[in-house]
């Protein structure tokens, strides 16, 4: 597993590491990518830039965190767009189909289990 640990990629659980996520926002030129950046019990925690939208995709068996750090995330339900903003975070159930969009460069912390395929279990 990699870890973004100020701009650069380790190879560890992310443990006793000052995690500096300005830091890699700046230096990550790429407009959807996601990091993860500290493995905590059975969960990742997990940063992801966004600017697009991702598939429609759902997990089997896990939840999925949302917290938005800057930008705007749109997350798209069936039939619900739930709109989030810096400092606002929705959980996404287990089996529930879901996509993400960000209209401008979003940054977002995901918490999920260590088991989630990060593309999804189409």
């Amino acid at each position: 597993m990699f870890i973004a640990v100020s701009g650069e990629l380790m190879d560890d659980k992310g443990h006793m590491r000052v995690i500096d996520t300005g830091d890699i926002e700046k230096n990550t030129p790429e407009k959807w990518i996601n990091f993860t950046l500290s493995e905590v019990n059975d969960s990742l925690v997990r940063m992801g830039i966004f600017e697009g939208q991702f598939h429609w995709h759902h997990h089997d068996l896990e939840d999925e965190f949302f917290f938005v750090l800057s930008g705007k995330l749109l997350l798209d339900l069936e039939g619900d767009t739930i709109e989030l903003l810096p400092h606002q975070g929705f959980t996404v159930p287990r089996r529930v189909e879901h996509r993400t969009r960000a209209e401008e460069r979003t940054v977002v912390l995901m918490v999920e289990g260590n088991t989630v395929k990060p593309r999804g279990d189409l």
